[in-house]
């Protein structure tokens, strides 16, 4: 082997040991390092009472549930949630088995009645989720802080969510 053929080799070694560290480790790696993206999701002025009940009606006449979603734009782990309810499959889940409804709860301190109806303990963290029937009757309501830390979770976790919820 002459010098160029070692130095080729070299170069080509030091590169593929520069490739593999900077690599996720495998896909449950990369899932749960989401992609920084921060939307408006949480208005602070929507009456949620109103949503809830817009969203019944609808889930009523397409049969589906609806998904109640306490949280505020300042919350990472709530945009992190809403990041993976747009990954497939959850999106399509999403979109064929229920009405979401985001209500924002401020800093702790707006919509706490309504979280309070649906045996939502937001003191505890968010996101936190409530999942009715067609008719309003309360299904599931997250009282241990599920998803809380969202970021450290993946994707899979709410499709899990959805596929045991779905209508």
């Amino acid at each position: 082997m002459n010098l160029s053929s070692r130095t080729l080799l070299l170069h080509a070694a030091v590169f593929a040991v520069i490739a593999l560290a900077v690599m996720p480790a495998g896909k449950a790696s990369a899932q749960m390092t989401p992609p920084a993206v921060k939307k408006h999701l949480y208005s602070e002025t929507a009456n949620p009472r109103a949503d809830i009940a817009a969203a019944l009606k609808q889930a009523r006449a397409e049969h589906k549930r609806v998904i109640l979603d306490f949280g505020g734009d300042w919350c990472g782990d709530c945009q992190v949630l809403d990041i993976y309810f747009h990954q497939s499959p959850n999106a399509e889940l999403l979109a064929k088995h229920f009405v979401v409804v985001h209500v924002d709860i401020g800093r702790m301190d707006r919509n706490v009645d309504v979280a309070q109806k649906y045996n939502v303990p937001i003191k505890k963290g968010v996101p936190a989720l409530a999942v009715l029937d067609a008719k309003g009757k309360l299904l599931y309501s997250q009282e241990n802080k599920e998803f809380e830390n969202m970021r450290n979770m993946n994707s899979g976790s709410v499709t899990e969510f959805l596929n045991k919820w779905k209508a």
